[in-house]
């Protein structure tokens, strides 16, 4: 991942946060969203690209866009900072490979263990057969 590249393809938008702060809250917009098109990315590649799609699916929208938001300070120079962290530790978890498929398989040892047994039972049960004096 090209972070610098990244950087440059991300949309902001800003807006008036909700919640309390008063007059502040009314007149300033300080809640933003980070919005990366994934799909069109060119600091991704393409198996980055299908990583995160992999690992963060259900984040993306309708269009392969990742988005962030942040309205937890009353700056938006502030939010816009912890929101490009947050786009960056999000990338740089989803781009990490998938886990790899493990074909479903017994253990050795159950498997000598449930061969034992299954001999053992069967010596009980060639002893029940008719007595022969």
């Amino acid at each position: 991942m090209n972070w610098e590249i990244v950087e440059r393809e991300l949309e902001l938008r800003t807006s008036r946060s909700s919640g309390a702060g008063g007059q502040h809250v009314n007149k300033t917009e300080s809640r933003v969203e980070l919005v990366l098109d994934v799909a069109a990315s060119q600091g991704l590649s393409r198996r980055e690209r299908d990583n995160i799609r992999f690992h963060l699916g259900n984040r993306l929208d309708g269009q392969d866009r990742l988005s962030v938001t942040d309205q937890s300070d009353r700056s938006q120079h502030t939010n816009r900072k912890r929101a490009l962290s947050a786009m960056r530790q999000l990338l740089e978890r989803g781009i990490r490979n998938p886990p790899k498929k493990r074909t479903a398989g017994a253990f050795k040892a159950n498997s000598r263990k449930r061969l034992e047994k299954k001999k053992r039972r069967g010596e009980v049960k060639s002893g029940r057969g008719r007595v022969r004096w």
